[in-house]
């Protein structure tokens, strides 16, 4: 079995989101989603809409995902692939080169964003509005 690994907040589902998982799926059979916790995204200087949990309920509902993991730091990466024997390490072409040291573990492929569309654009339109 192939297995695929993948990290975010996936805050705001958006088709961006459900675009990448879907690519993601398609370079092995299973999916693992490591979801960034609240503390690590308060660490990140980033703040989500919905909850941990919230977005854990979320996102496994996606026919894509097979399992889903608390991200609690930057580091957790490396071990995270050797625990869970991943194969593919995936990630958005806007992190491109930042995680090209995994190469020694795993393949490492960074896929175009979906064009038009992103949670901090969907945050700064709906502040816009208000």
């Amino acid at each position: 079995m192939k297995k695929v690994i993948t990290y975010g907040s996936f805050d705001l589902l958006h088709p961006g989101h459900i675009n990448l998982l879907k690519r993601a799926k398609k370079l092995g059979d299973y999916l693992i989603v490591g979801l960034s916790t609240d503390r690590f995204n308060s660490l990140k200087h980033k703040q989500s809409f919905f909850s941990y949990s919230q977005r854990k309920k979320i996102v496994e509902s996606i026919k894509y995902v097979d399992k889903i993991i608390p991200e609690s730091c930057w580091k957790q990466k490396k071990k995270d692939i050797r625990k869970h024997n991943v194969d593919v390490f995936v990630i958005g072409n806007d992190w491109e080169g930042e995680f090209d040291e995994l190469k020694e573990l795993c393949k490492v492929v960074y896929l175009p964003r979906t064009k038009g569309i992103s949670t901090t654009k969907i945050k700064t339109s709906l502040r816009g509005q208000e």
